[in-house]
């Protein structure tokens, strides 16, 4: 079977675009130039030119030398095999990308949590130290995009859907952490928690960061590369970066020894550097961001927690304080046990707004623990309902422990509409 090693190993071959969102779209730019048999393959397609994988689609691409898919499309899905079985190259643009670059210049981040905010950490901190560094991939633009910058360190963020399709090992590798999520995609969590390390495995020499957390120290032996598990030290940073809760002390911590690890610099002297520039970092939407406070009620902004662990991380962070949690969205098939646990767990009053299909499951997990559960249709009646229940005093929390699929497009549109029901909410005990 022909396997290219690169975008030009693509030259005068028929090439397939399996899925046309951001990194399909992205991967049309970078391969028109190349080859002009392109074929355009989407299981949902929005224009007339893409055709349907289950009406003509498939049998398409079938006759292409090479198909690039989108991460969105499970690589153990039956009609990826069947491509594979009948001779058909299946890869990702992201793995040409990675096997044709300088790898020793890649750090690649992944994890059920934390990984954006580590990503955007480590650029933050390699531009600090005045090297040339951009984030890429979930975060950002996928790093084979044709503008995307000439850089000398790619940050790349690395999800599970892509881990599986590459097999070359970028220079680092970090490991934030690891959860339950996209159990639909993987279909267990064995399988899950192994598709997300094996992006430590690939071949090539390569040094892995791991947070000395106890999930990440069960799945060791599934971890490869020169491994080095690094310590939570808050080095008085993670506050002067604008960051909050115990999580992030670990993502601080990961990013400065990725930064040493990169640059050969000492960790104290990026400590110092990173401590003059620390103002001028911005954190990510949609990660535990205080959005508006009125009178006694803070409303809180953590949309991008789409699995149960950082969910569980926004909840101890509002550990001394009462919480109303709007939560719920589409159903990946996780176990919300451990997010039952953790509210049953609480001290403080606490209330669950639930929304959606996950929302359901997330009612039927809670449901014996005693936590007031209320059931909501809309972004503004859960705002309503959460404001209501605290009798106007405490933290309405959005930390949904679900991805947005359906009702929102994703993860920005959820957060826009949650901040559009704060600003349009009639707030204080004498309103009706």
């Amino acid at each position: 079977m022909f396997r290219p090693r690169g975008f030009a190993d693509l030259t005068g071959r028929r090439v397939g675009l399996w899925g046309l969102g951001v990194e399909g779209r992205a991967a049309l730019e970078r391969v028109r130039d190349i080859t002009k048999d392109i074929v355009l393959v989407d299981d949902a397609p929005l224009s007339p030119e893409v055709r349907a994988t289950d009406d003509g689609g498939l049998d398409d691409l079938r006759r292409c030398d090479v198909v690039l898919k989108s991460p969105g499309i499970p690589r153990r899905r039956a009609d990826v095999l069947l491509l594979e079985d009948d001779g058909v190259c299946v890869t990702s643009a992201l793995n040409l990308w990675l096997a044709s670059t300088d790898r020793a210049h890649v750090i690649a981040v992944t994890g059920t949590k934390g990984k954006s905010t580590t990503t955007s950490l480590i650029t933050f901190f390699l531009q600090s130290l005045g090297e040339s560094a951009e984030s890429a991939g979930n975060i950002g633009r996928p790093p084979y995009a044709v503008d995307f910058p000439d850089v000398t360190w790619t940050v790349l963020e690395v999800s599970s859907y892509q881990a599986v399709d590459l097999e070359d090992s970028p220079g680092l590798v970090v490991v934030t952490s690891l959860g339950a999520d996209h159990l639909d995609w993987h279909g267990s969590l064995a399988q899950y928690r192994s598709d997300k390390l094996s992006l430590t495995r690939l071949s090539g020499a390569h040094v892995t960061l791991v947070a000395d957390d106890a999930t990440v120290r069960e799945e060791l032996t599934q971890i490869g590369g020169d491994l080095d598990i690094v310590p939570a030290t808050d080095h008085d940073l993670t506050a002067a970066l604008h960051l909050v809760g115990a999580h992030n002390v670990a993502n601080v911590s990961l990013a400065l020894a990725a930064t040493a690890r990169a640059t050969g610099r000492s960790l104290a002297d990026v400590v110092a550097v990173v401590k003059e520039h620390a103002a001028a970092f911005t954190p990510l939407p949609g990660r535990l961001t205080v959005i508006a406070r009125d009178g006694s009620l803070t409303y809180v902004d953590d949309g991008l927690a789409t699995a149960p662990l950082p969910t569980i991380a926004a909840l101890e962070h509002f550990a001394d304080e009462s919480v109303a949690l709007l939560a719920g969205g589409f159903d990946r098939g996780v176990d919300y046990t451990p997010l039952a646990d953790a509210l049953s767990a609480r001290h403080r009053p606490t209330y669950v707004i639930v929304m959606d299909e996950a929302g359901d499951r997330i009612a039927d997990a809670v449901r014996d623990t005693g936590v007031h559960v209320l059931r909501a249709d809309t972004m503004d009646a859960a705002v309503r309902a959460a404001e209501v229940s605290l009798d106007f005093a405490g933290v309405v929390l959005l930390s949904p422990a679900a991805p947005s699929f359906g009702t929102y497009a994703n993860w920005r549109e959820r957060s826009d509409d949650f901040a559009r029901a704060v600003g349009d909410r009639a707030v204080g005990p004498s309103r009706d």
